[in-house]
C-alpha cells in the first residue's frame, strides 16, 4: 500500500462522537512508552502526525487519522504506567473499553509489544480481554532494531510459547522498527488486503 495522504480528523473521549461514516478502522494500542506514536509516524511517513513524547501516557484521547481517504488509523491511549491521576486513568480506560465494545467500524486492533521484554501480564490480560469480546487483533512487536537477530528470534519464540499456553495458535504478528522501517510494508499490505476483502463483501451485499 502506498500512503498518498494522512490527515488528522478528530480527538475525543466519547465513542458516540467518532466519525459517522462506515470506513474501516484499525486501532493501535499498547502499554505506555511502547513506541506507538513513532510506529504510526513511520507507517504514514510523517514525522509528527502522531505526537511523540518522552513522558509515558501522553495520548489520552481517541485520535482518528484518515489514510488515503478510505480508512481510519485510530491512535488509542496506552494502558498502564501513565503518569496521570487514578481518576483520569479510570476515565480514559473506560472509553477505551467503550470504543472496543461499541465501535462497529473497528476491523482490527494492533496490540503493540516491546520485543525486548518478556511477556507482560498487562499485555496478556488485554489480549485476553479482546479474545473474550471476539475482537480481532494482531500483535506488533516494536523496537526490533534494539536487539541482535538471534536475541530477537529467541524473544519472539518465547513470546509465542507463552501465548500458546492460553491460545490455540499464535495470533498474527509483525516485527517492526520505527528507526529502520522494518515491517512497514508487511503491515500496510495486511491492512490493504483486509480493505480489499471488505470492499468485495460490500459489493456483494449491494447486488
Amino acid at each position: 500500500m502506498k500512503i498518498k495522504s494522512a490527515e488528522f480528523v478528530m480527538s475525543n473521549s466519547e465513542v458516540a462522537k467518532c466519525p459517522k461514516n462506515r470506513l474501516p478502522e484499525y486501532a493501535f494500542i499498547g502499554r505506555s512508552n511502547v513506541g506507538k506514536s513513532s510506529l504510526i509516524n513511520m507507517l504514514v511517513q510523517r514525522k509528527s502526525l502522531a505526537k511523540t513524547s518522552g513522558r509515558p501516557g501522553k495520548t489520552q484521547l481517541i485520535n482518528h487519522f484518515i489514510i488515503n481517504k478510505n480508512w481510519y488509523l485510530v491512535d488509542l491511549p496506552g494502558y498502564g504506567y501513565a503518569r496521570v491521576s487514578k481518576k483520569a486513568k479510570k476515565t480514559f480506560q473506560k472509553f477505551i473499553t467503550n470504543y472496543f465494545e461499541k465501535r462497529k467500524q473497528l476491523v482490527l486492533a494492533f496490540v503493540l509489544v516491546d520485543c525486548r521484554h518478556e511477556p507482560q501480564p498487562i499485555d496478556l490480560d488485554f489480549m485476553q480481554y479482546l479474545g473474550e469480546h471476539q475482537i480481532a487483533f494482531s500483535i506488533v512487536f516494536t523496537k526490533a532494531d534494539k536487539l541482535k537477530p538471534a536475541a530477537l528470534s529467541r524473544n519472539i519464540e518465547a513470546y509465542t510459547q507463552r501465548m500458546l499456553q492460553d491460545w490455540e495458535e499464535m495470533p498474527h504478528y509483525f516485527i517492526t522498527s520505527s528507526s529502520n522501517t522494518e515491517g512497514r510494508e508487511d503491515l500496510l499490505d495486511y491492512i490493504n488486503r483486509i480493505n480489499d476483502e471488505i470492499g468485495e463483501q460490500v459489493q456483494q451485499t449491494d447486488f
